[in-house]
């Protein structure tokens, strides 16, 4: 997953996505680590806060834009 490359290029700390997303910074750690997998809830949150599609976010596809 593209979260910590999202995270990073936009100057966000792991504790500021938590916060921002009501999640704990554990759970932010280990989706960027792969220890642990986003459920779709999460992922349309995560896409919808970096206002990039989930497939860009699963790296499925390299064109962050969303295509409704």
């Amino acid at each position: 997953m593209r979260l910590k490359e999202l995270r990073l290029q936009r100057g966000i700390s792991q504790v500021r996505l938590a916060i921002d997303l009501n999640m704990n910074q554990n759970t932010i750690s280990r989706y960027e680590t792969g220890q642990r997998e986003a459920d779709y809830k999460t992922l349309i949150q995560l896409a919808d806060y970096f206002h990039v599609s989930i497939d860009y976010l699963l790296e499925r596809t390299d064109d962050p834009t969303f295509h409704p």
